[in-house]
């Protein structure tokens, strides 16, 4: 188990606060340690800081509150969503107050001649899709777990979609947020452009929590495409699986998704999902269009894929096929820990130009096996990010040892081919010692304007910038 940071506490002022937030939120703020451990857990093998208290707000005017009273006594604030972050987003290394978003769950506002929706933080993706689609509109940011709309924004989330429609930070027009002294700003106007002053939306999509809490969101919609069709292709490689998708998207196919499976996960996937899918590295595509453009467009990629061996290739525009299929792919956490019972799943990702896709990939698979971990991968591959989930002993030091040294080679591989250290995990406490690795002397300025807004500290302390 990785052992994450502690900063110093502020006894009296955790005690000072916690007693005032008492009586404005009642039976709203929680102590128990069940519940505090819960908001302390992470998806990850960083181990659990918990909070000292969790309070339930419902308006930006109490989360406005809670960070006053935390600011006068220099206690810490610790956003929390569903708490499905994977690198110790939601911890405590100071204690502090958990400020969990999960009532502040209504969908205020929809301009569907606008194409966009105002949401509080606390609604999900799955939740903002229901509601949305007897309107024919739909969110595409898709990161598998029904995250909350506040948490994809603070963590800039992706996922499947975002080959097409792009990340978090291309699909966010505003943000109501309250800084680290109460006060409550709003970032932008719902105009699809603006270049009035600095980008502050855009600065606190990512910021992980660290420079503000948000309170309430704008985003961008999508009009449900009149035709959707999947389809699923074979390879002999992950070589000639990701030389494939680099070749689609320089033949600039609209494709929505395309998602790789390398053999392991496709067994994963037919064990737990009873599939028959042929056991070798495999691509997921999806096209979105018109009728006759969606069967185009699958077209083109088959032809694309027989370039590199591919085979088995299968298309489909029926829903309830396609909805299998992609089911799949977002139970492949589960599936592949199937591959091995009683062992933990590490996820990592990282990102490359998709010029080093092949590269990187390949080169991961061969570490994993020399190494001796057992590393099924899967990735975002249209636009070079992938994920490598090692399942681990947690009862074994060599093979924690191990999973270590692997994640920060992999880490070091992806910034050594002009990579990322993560594509849509974030830093949160698990990547920081990457991020100087990756970015250099810029780790200094975003730590200024850390300073800056928060000069006490108090906003998610010990994430993404080295205290």
């Amino acid at each position: 188990m990785v052992q994450a940071t502690s900063l110093p506490r502020n006894e009296p002022g955790i005690k000072a606060a916690i007693g005032v937030l008492k009586q404005t939120f009642g039976d709203r703020l929680q102590t128990g340690q069940a519940i505090r451990e819960q908001h302390g857990h992470t998806t990850t093998w960083i181990e659990t800081q918990a909070p000292d208290a969790v309070v339930f707000p419902t308006s930006t005017e109490e989360v406005a509150a809670i960070v006053k009273t935390c600011a006068e006594y220099g206690v810490p604030v610790i956003p929390f969503g569903t708490g499905t972050s994977l690198e110790g987003h939601v911890n405590a290394p100071a204690g502090g107050i958990s400020v969990d978003m999960a009532r502040m769950d209504k969908i205020l506002a929809v301009h569907a001649e606008d194409l966009d929706v105002v949401v509080q933080p606390g609604v999900t993706r799955e939740q903002l899709n229901t509601f949305l689609r007897d309107q024919g509109l739909f969110f595409p940011i898709d990161p598998g777990a029904n995250a909350s709309l506040g948490g994809m924004a603070a963590t800039r989330a992706s996922g499947t979609n975002a080959v097409r429609y792009g990340t978090m930070k291309d699909n966010v027009l505003a943000l109501e947020v309250v800084m680290a002294d109460g006060e409550v700003i709003r970032t932008a106007q719902r105009a699809k452009k603006s270049s009035a002053g600095y980008d502050m939306t855009r600065l606190m999509v990512g910021s992980e929590g660290t420079l503000g809490l948000i309170t309430e969101i704008t985003l961008r919609l999508q009009g449900i495409p009149e035709a959707i069709r999947s389809a699923r292709c074979a390879f002999r490689s992950v070589d000639d699986a990701c030389r494939a998708v680099m070749m689609t998207i320089q033949y600039g196919i609209p494709v929505a998704r395309i998602e790789m499976l390398d053999a392991m996960s496709v067994k994963a996937a037919n064990t737990y999902s009873k599939l028959d899918l042929p056991e070798v590295p495999l691509l997921l595509l999806e096209f979105h269009g018109s009728e006759a453009g969606v069967v185009e467009q699958a077209e083109m990629f088959s032809s694309i894929a027989e370039e590199f061996g591919g085979f088995d290739f299968e298309a489909t525009s029926t829903a309830e096929e396609r909805n299998k299929l992609w089911q799949a792919r977002h139970d492949m956490y589960w599936a592949c820990l199937g591959l091995r019972p009683g062992a933990k799943g590490i996820s990592t990702d990282v990102c490359v130009p998709i010029s080093r896709l092949a590269e990187c990939v390949s080169t991961a698979r061969e570490k994993a096996e020399e190494m001796g971990l057992m590393a099924p991968m899967v990735g975002h591959v249209g636009d070079g990010n992938f994920h490598a989930l090692l399942l681990i002993d947690m009862d074994s030091a060599e093979e924690r040892a191990k999973a270590d040294e692997y994640v920060g080679w992999l880490n070091d591989l992806a910034i050594s081919m002009d990579g990322t250290c993560t594509g849509e995990h974030g830093i949160g406490q698990g990547k920081r010692p990457y991020l100087t690795k990756e970015l250099g002397a810029a780790t200094r300025y975003m730590a200024a304007v850390k300073a800056a807004l928060d000069p006490d500290n108090i906003l998610n302390p010990g994430k993404i910038i080295s205290d």
